[in-house]
C-alpha cells in the first residue's frame, strides 16, 4: 500500500526534508509531514465514504492531501484545474458518483472558478486544525511503524489507489483506476535503470492530476525518501530554472512544451546539477534535444506511457539511449506490435498496434465495462498507439491510431507529416497537423502553424522526402497551439477550431461570390 510505503519512509527519513513548497515557501521534513497526514486523515474520516475529489495544485497541500485520504480509507479524484475547472468537477462528480471535492479558495479565485456543490476548502480545514488534534497525531507519530499502520486504513495492493482522467485531448476523458500495485510495480520498474537514490533531488512541477506528474513527481520521489521541490506553476520557467540552480536539483521531467520554455528561460549553468531530464507525452523534437546539448551540455532523454500504464511503459536513460525512439520497455513491461489489421505479430521495423501486458496496466475504466473490454484483452492493453520495435529492441512511436489517416488507400501519419514540417519551421516555430473532413473532398490535410513561411518553398521541400497525398493543402497560422494543462498538444480543440475557421472563410468566400455574381447582373 503507498500510503504504508509512506510512513516507512517517513519514519526512517524523519528529519530530513521531504517537501521544499516553493509556491507557499514552506518545508516539511518526513516527520513533519507524518503529523500532517495523521492530522488531516482524522478529519477526512468524518467526510463520505468511497471518493473524494482533489484539485488543489502541485504543492506540499496537495501531496499531503492525497497521502491522507488514502489513510482515512477514501480512494482520490484527481480534478483537471487548469482548463474548465468547473465543468471537470461536475464531469468527475457525475461519472464516479461522489459529491465531495477537497480544493483551494485561492485556486477557485485565480482561475475564477465557480463554488461547485460539494467543494469543501483546504484553508477551512486547516483552520479547522486543534491543538488537541496536533498532541494526538505528534502521539501517534513517535509509535513504532507497525502500530502507525494498524491505526491507518489498510487494505489490499489491488484497490484503487487514484481515480485519474485521460487528456480528453481527442474525445471525453475516461475515469482510470489505478491500484496501489500499478503504481508500485510501475516505480519498481524505473527506479534501477535510472538508479534513483534518496541523495536525488526531484524538482516537481507536473501536475498530480496528470498520471506522469502523480508518479514521477510524487509517489516515486516518496517511496524512496528523497527531497522534492515542488512549484505550483510549470510555465513560470525562469522562476523553475533558478530553483533547479538553487537548489542543486538531479531530476527533472515534462513535456516538451515545458523544457521548451525551460531551454528559452534558462541560462548556461542552471541544469549543470541535473542527473537525469526526461520528457514525455508528447515526441520529443529533435530541436529540442539539440538545442539543450549545445547550451547545457546535457542530454534530454524521451520516455513513452500512458495513464492506463501508471505510466512508464518504455524510455531511454543514461545506459541505453537512442535519440528519436522512446526506448526499450521497462522490466517487468511486455510489449507486442500487432498489424492493425490482422492482428499478427510485427517484424522488426514493421508499424502495427502498440500493446502492453505488465503489472503497470490499470484496474479498468471506472463503470464502464465496454470500454475496459475493448482496450484490455487477454491481458494485453491496448494503447491506441502505433509504433514498431527495431533490431534493439528500442521503440519507435510514430503517433496514435487516430492520428493516421487513409488517402488514396494508404495509411499516412500525420506525426510523420509532423516532424517533417518542423524541421522547416523557423526556430521557436510549432506546428500542428490535422485531418479536416470535406464533403466535396472527402478530407484535407491541414497545417497549423505559429510562424509564417513561404508554404510553396516548404511544400517543394516535404515533397523531397513525403508524397504528394501526404502534402498539407491548407497552412493557417495561430499565435499559439492549444494545450492541455499537462502540456499536451490539444488535437481535439485545434481540430474544431481549424474547422469552424476553414468553415467561416468558405462562408465567406460564397458570400462575396455571391455578391459579385448580383453585382454583375445589376
Amino acid at each position: 500500500m503507498l500510503h504504508h510505503k509512506f510512513i516507512d519512509i517517513a519514519k526512517r527519513f524523519g528529519k530530513k526534508t521531504a517537501i521544499h513548497d516553493f509556491t507557499t515557501d514552506r518545508i516539511l521534513t518526513y516527520s513533519r509531514s507524518l503529523i500532517a497526514c495523521l492530522i488531516l486523515s482524522r478529519i477526512f474520516r468524518k467526510l463520505d465514504k468511497g471518493f473524494i475529489g482533489i484539485m488543489i495544485p502541485t504543492s506540499a497541500g496537495c501531496a499531503l492531501t492525497k497521502i491522507a485520504v488514502l489513510m482515512s480509507g477514501r480512494t482520490p479524484v484527481m480534478i483537471n484545474y487548469s482548463t474548465g475547472a468547473e465543468q471537470n468537477a461536475k464531469y468527475a462528480q457525475n461519472k464516479c458518483d461522489f459529491r465531495t471535492i477537497i480544493t483551494s479558495k485561492a485556486l477557485l479565485e485565480k482561475i475564477e472558478c465557480s463554488h461547485v456543490d460539494g467543494m469543501i476548502y483546504i484553508e477551512d480545514v486547516m483552520a479547522s486544525i486543534t491543538t488537541a488534534l496536533k498532541i494526538r497525531a505528534a502521539i501517534v507519530a513517535a509509535l513504532p511503524t507497525s502500530l502507525i499502520k494498524k491505526l491507518v486504513h489498510s487494505g489490499k495492493e489491488d484497490d484503487t489507489a487514484v481515480i485519474l482522467f485521460t487528456s480528453g485531448s481527442e474525445k471525453d476523458p475516461k475515469a482510470v483506476e489505478l491500484t496501489h500495485k500499478n503504481i508500485q510495480s510501475n516505480i519498481d520498474s524505473v527506479s534501477p535503470i535510472c538508479d534513483f537514490q534518496s541523495d536525488d533531488i526531484f524538482m516537481c512541477t507536473l501536475p498530480f492530476f496528470h498520471v506522469f506528474g502523480l508518479t514521477a513527481n510524487l509517489w516515486l520521489p516518496i517511496t524512496h525518501g528523497i527531497t522534492m521541490l515542488t512549484y505550483a506553476n510549470p510555465l513560470d520557467f525562469k522562476n523553475v530554472c533558478t530553483i533547479v540552480r538553487e537548489q542543486k536539483a538531479t531530476f527533472l521531467v515534462g513535456t516538451p512544451a515545458f523544457f521548451w520554455g525551460y531551454l528559452r528561460k534558462s541560462e548556461k549553468g542552471d541544469f549543470d546539477s541535473l542527473r537525469i531530464a526526461l520528457t514525455g507525452a508528447d515526441k520529443c523534437p529533435d530541436a529540442l534535444r539539440e538545442g539543450f546539448k549545445a547550451k547545457h551540455g546535457i542530454t534530454v532523454y524521451e520516455g513513452y506511457g500512458t495513464t492506463e500504464c501508471s505510466p512508464v511503459i518504455s524510455t531511454n536513460f543514461p545506459e541505453s539511449n537512442k535519440p528519436g525512439s522512446v526506448g526499450k520497455p521497462v522490466p517487468g513491461v511486455q510489449v507486442r506490435i500487432e498489424n492493425y489489421e490482422t492482428g499478427e505479430l510485427c517484424a522488426h521495423g514493421e508499424d502495427g498496434r502498440i500493446l502492453v501486458k505488465g503489472d503497470n496496466v490499470m484496474k479498468g475504466y471506472f463503470n464502464d465495462f465496454e470500454q475496459t473490454s475493448l482496450h484490455i484483452r487477454r491481458g494485453w492493453y491496448d494503447t491506441g498507439d502505433m509504433g514498431n520495435i527495431d533490431e534493439d529492441g528500442f521503440l519507435w512511436h510514430v503517433g496514435r491510431i487516430k492520428r493516421f489517416i487513409k488517402v488514396g488507400g494508404e495509411m499516412v501519419s500525420l506525426v510523420k507529416i509532423e516532424d517533417v514540417l518542423e524541421k522547416l519551421l523557423p526556430e521557436d516555430g510549432e506546428c500542428c497537423v490535422v485531418e479536416i473532413p470535406d464533403a466535396m473532398k472527402g478530407s484535407r490535410i491541414v497545417a497549423v502553424l505559429t510562424t509564417e513561411i513561404n508554404e510553396k518553398a516548404v511544400l517543394k521541400q516535404m515533397a523531397k522526402q513525403l508524397p504528394a497525398m501526404a502534402l498539407p493543402k491548407i497552412f493557417v497560422v495561430w499565435e499559439s497551439l492549444p494545450k492541455m494543462g499537462s502540456g499536451k498538444i490539444d488535437f481535439r480543440t485545434i481540430s474544431e477550431m481549424a474547422r469552424e475557421q476553414l468553415a467561416d472563410k468558405i462562408s465567406a468566400k460564397k458570400r462575396f461570390l455571391r455578391k459579385s455574381v448580383e453585382a454583375g447582373s445589376k
